[in-house]
């Protein structure tokens, strides 16, 4: 272990794992579901608006989670991954759902995880519990609070107030749209570049 005090917490979708709704997009054949937090950046208006789509097409739970478990992690990202743990603490703080999740997270070797839960009746998604209001901010606080040194990650708008809590906030591979609007944080646009930008932060 090297920089003990140090954190770097990470987005999911988009920095670790392909877009999860995308993929199921795809599958369903359904381009609606292909929005995400850079088109609709109000995360509980775009998940309304996700749901209202799975109500109207009778897409299950199961319907999803088999088209998740055909997914890899992004090219480079296990190795990232392995390089920042043994460097760092290591939290994955994600608007995604631990129900979804779970079989990526195994092929990244199980790191640490905080997103929210999914309210499920009859294999239908008929709701969802936020862990709360402003998780990824308050996430950051709560470990700056312990006296430990934040770095963070992550690729869209619904990432920008973790990256502003933190002490070193970092763009991956964000558009053009979110870089523009936020300018005064780093681009890595491949794993090496955010590599070296979390080390130069570490000092």
């Amino acid at each position: 272990m090297g920089h003990v005090l140090d954190i770097l917490c990470l987005d999911l979708e988009g920095v670790l794992v392909p877009e999860v709704w995308q993929a199921v997009a795809r599958e369903t054949q359904l381009p609606e579901l292909l929005k995400t937090t850079r088109d609709i950046p109000v995360y509980e208006d775009l998940m309304d608006y996700r749901l209202d789509i799975l109500h109207k097409q009778g897409i299950t739970l199961t319907d999803i989670q088999n088209e998740i478990a055909k997914l890899k992690p992004l090219d480079g990202a296990k190795d990232f991954l392995d390089w920042a743990s043994e460097r760092f603490q290591v939290a994955i703080i994600s608007d995604t759902f631990y129900e979804f999740a779970g079989p990526l997270m195994v092929q990244l070797g199980d790191p640490f995880l905080l997103c929210h839960k999914l309210v499920v009746e009859n294999d239908r998604v008929v709701g969802y519990k936020l862990r709360q209001t402003d998780p990824k901010r308050h996430s950051v606080k709560a470990f700056k609070s312990l006296d430990l040194k934040v770095i963070a990650a992550g690729d869209s708008f619904n990432d920008v107030s973790m990256l502003e809590e933190a002490d070193h906030g970092i763009f991956f591979q964000a558009p053009e749209n979110v870089r523009a609007q936020f300018p005064q944080y780093p681009l890595a646009e491949d794993y090496a570049q955010l590599q070296a930008l979390i080390e130069e932060a570490v000092g």
